[in-house]
């Protein structure tokens, strides 16, 4: 059975327009689309930066003026701003407060099952379910394979930064899910070009998706997210 301390981290529904687990995407600050050619599988929320800080997205303002629509958001996704008509201001607010919180939950889980394992970096390893910490960054310089069952819970405390390498893939095996697995990072992330993603992203700083990367999970960050030509779905 999974420790209670590996219960999994609380996003809320993803049913929930108010819950971070709501969103494929989820900023502060700006949230950046270079070249406009993304498709993103999920709502897009920005708060409390205004409509003005997404770029690269097109957008059309519903009638209702409570969201937009893009060609970069897969249907039935949204895009929500902190300055749309309410009740989108109060439910970013309580999603942006649900990341922070979720954030917080997993930077403090205790006990860690594995400490500074292999100096950050994880390339090529096979990582069982457990909670993993670093007082570094981390690297996946080669394709790394994430190996458990659909219940099994994995948490990844950064306490820096956190980098892809080019073209290079995290892997499930055995039943994992990318809805349990949770990245928290302290610093940055950047997926490199090619490369792909999966997780949970909770990042106190910047999420970067190079060209042509992909990710399934969720990219939430605290500051900006800034994607170029990505498929990005949810779990």
């Amino acid at each position: 059975m999974t420790p209670d301390r590996l219960a999994p981290v609380d996003l809320g529904m993803t049913t929930d327009v108010a819950a971070a687990a709501s969103f494929a995407l989820l900023a502060k600050t700006t949230i950046t689309n270079v070249t406009g050619s993304s498709i993103v599988g999920g709502n897009v929320g920005l708060s409390p930066a205004s409509a003005a800080f997404i770029s690269g997205f097109a957008l059309t303002l519903d009638s209702s003026s409570q969201f937009s629509t893009s060609a970069s958001v897969a249907t039935p996704g949204r895009v929500f701003a902190a300055n749309y008509a309410q009740p989108t201001p109060s439910n970013l607010t309580s999603a942006v407060n649900g990341m922070e919180a979720a954030y917080t939950d997993a930077a403090g889980r205790p006990t860690p099952d594995f400490m500074d394992l292999n100096s950050g970096d994880i390339g090529g390893r096979t990582l069982a379910p457990g909670l993993y910490k670093w007082q570094s960054g981390v690297s996946i310089p080669n394709d790394i394979t994430i190996a458990g069952t659909s219940t099994d819970v994995w948490i990844f405390q950064i306490s820096n930064d956190l980098d892809v390498t080019a073209a290079k893939q995290i892997v499930l095996s055995g039943g994992a899910q990318a809805k349990n697995i949770y990245w928290q990072v302290a610093g940055q992330v950047t997926i490199r070009t090619d490369a792909h993603f999966e997780g949970v992203i909770l990042c106190k700083t910047k999420i970067t998706l190079q060209t042509m990367a992909s990710l399934h999970g969720r990219a939430l960050s605290q500051t900006q997210i800034a994607i170029d030509n990505n498929i990005i779905t949810t779990p």
